[in-house]
């Protein structure tokens, strides 16, 4: 027993755990044990698991454990303080490589060679310090990239439901999100969290096999993983894309899935402490924990790299008003929902456009085209009152519409189908995007109801006095 902790960093050892709960353990007669500090617990086995500081007080500190307490008890567990907060190695030999939530490899090769060892905490970046998100990222998809434009530094999250088919697209940004010249120094670390093996596994081939993985660092963490490991998760995966961005000089964009499962996480962990729930049984630190990882991405006032997020959020029963996602929608700038009509039409990615949101957009839209942000609105426009004249007609019959009330229904029939609608592997460059746009318009809408665009850009793009073709 004494040969096997020796290995283990030397610092303070106690044998005086007097509770276990769940994934914690409370341990007294404590002495100057610091929050966050990271212990090496041994247990009956011999086997050494690590964990971290929650809570001190007079004479005792409470432990959350990663790997979780089973086969632990209050006799024979020996817990050692190290004195050192959790750190994570970083270096470029990350990129290509796939690690569990822990930050351990798990792709059958050594470990990466460090050049630093960084706090995974961080901290929020000084709002003194922020630049303000510009300049477009092409992510291929028609739904974000034409009306809901995604900024570099902007954090945007995908709201979604059970059964939709969030995990492809966030796939398929990952495998197509570029800075439209500046490809090669774009970069993608990707978070999992609490998904299932099969999920995990068409991560993994996708990304090989398309060949994303050699610019993309991976962290996995299974849904039979410790819950308490997911808390440690984003944290190390926003580690990594600060050193990647900041320190690199690299375009990061950050893909955080699920954060429903982070939340379920921090909801066992105070029941565990016996804290006071707050709304709907989880703590009432829930948008202070949320903002501390949310706000460690953006841009930096000097530096070149940046961080952008999209991190995915299931809404249980479609309900926005869940804690996480409602918190979620708050600190963030923006939202992109997931929609179950469009998925049961068969429309791939099923994206309502329209109530998501990109308060961003405006920024963006000045490094792209100037016909972007006018055709954007006419498109939305145009698409609301076609959605809106399906309810209409469900009353009192198709029968009963005008001639201009039929061109919006074939208008928002036709926008789905082509606009909204492509392919797994469709990779739309903007120009499509906003080609598709224009020759809708110029199909099912009468020029003199495009109110929202300039006629000088009107003049300049539309296909009646200019000839496009697709890519």
């Amino acid at each position: 027993m004494q040969e096997k902790i020796s290995t283990v960093k030397r610092g303070i050892r106690y044998r005086t755990v007097s509770q276990i709960s769940g994934p914690l353990l409370i341990v007294k007669g404590v002495k100057s044990a610091a929050y966050g500090e990271i212990v090496k617990i041994e247990g009956p086995d011999g086997e050494i698991r690590t964990g971290q500081v929650l809570e001190t007080g007079f004479g005792y500190a409470v432990i959350q454990v990663f790997e979780g307490t089973r086969g632990l008890d209050t006799r024979n567990t020996t817990v050692t303080f190290t004195g050192e907060t959790m750190k994570f190695p970083v270096s470029m030999e990350l990129l290509g490589r796939i690690f569990n939530g822990r930050g351990e490899p798990i792709d059958k090769k050594p470990p990466p060679l460090a050049v630093d060892e960084l706090d995974v905490n961080g901290a929020p970046i000084n709002p003194s310090a922020r630049e303000y998100p510009k300049e477009f990222i092409q992510t291929g998809i028609s739904a974000i990239d034409g009306m809901n434009t995604l900024s570099r530094g902007q954090k945007l999250p995908l709201f979604t439901e059970s059964g939709l088919p969030h995990n492809i697209l966030a796939a398929q940004i990952a495998r197509q999100a570029t800075i439209p010249g500046k490809e090669e120094e774009f970069v993608i670390v990707f978070a999992a969290m609490g998904i299932g093996m099969e999920d995990a596994l068409f991560f993994r081939e996708e990304f090989e096999r398309t060949g994303a993985l050699s610019r993309l660092v991976m962290f996995l963490n299974l849904a039979e993983d410790p819950a308490i490991e997911r808390i440690i998760t984003p944290r190390l995966a926003l580690t990594t894309a600060e050193y990647l961005a900041f320190q690199q000089d690299l375009h990061v964009l950050v893909i955080m899935t699920d954060m429903l499962n982070y939340g379920e996480a921090l909801r066992e962990i105070s029941a565990a402490r016996e804290e006071v729930p707050g709304r709907r049984g989880y703590p009432g630190y829930l948008y202070t924990d949320l903002a501390t990882n949310y706000e460690r991405c953006g841009r930096i006032v000097g530096k070149k790299g940046s961080i952008t997020l999209m991190p995915i959020v299931t809404m249980p029963g479609g309900d926005v008003t869940h804690p996480v996602v409602d918190l979620t929608g708050y600190i963030t700038e923006g939202q992109i929902y997931l929609d179950r009509n469009l998925h049961r039409k068969g429309i791939y990615p099923p994206i309502n456009v329209l109530p998501s949101l990109s308060r961003l957009m405006k920024e963006a839209t000045r490094y792209t085209r100037e016909d972007h942000q006018s055709l954007s609105d006419q498109l939305y426009y145009c698409y609301a009152e076609g959605v809106e004249l399906r309810g209409l007609v469900a009353v009192v019959g198709e029968e009963a519409l005008t001639e201009r009330d039929r061109k919006y229904l074939e208008f928002a029939d036709a926008f789905e189908r082509n606009f909204i609608a492509q392919g797994v592997y469709e990779n739309r460059s903007l120009e499509t995007t906003l080609t598709i746009g224009w020759n809708l318009l110029s199909t099912y809408i009468p020029e003199s109801d495009w109110k929202r665009i300039d006629p000088k850009i009107i003049e300049k793009y539309c296909p009646k006095y200019r000839k496009f073709e697709l890519e």
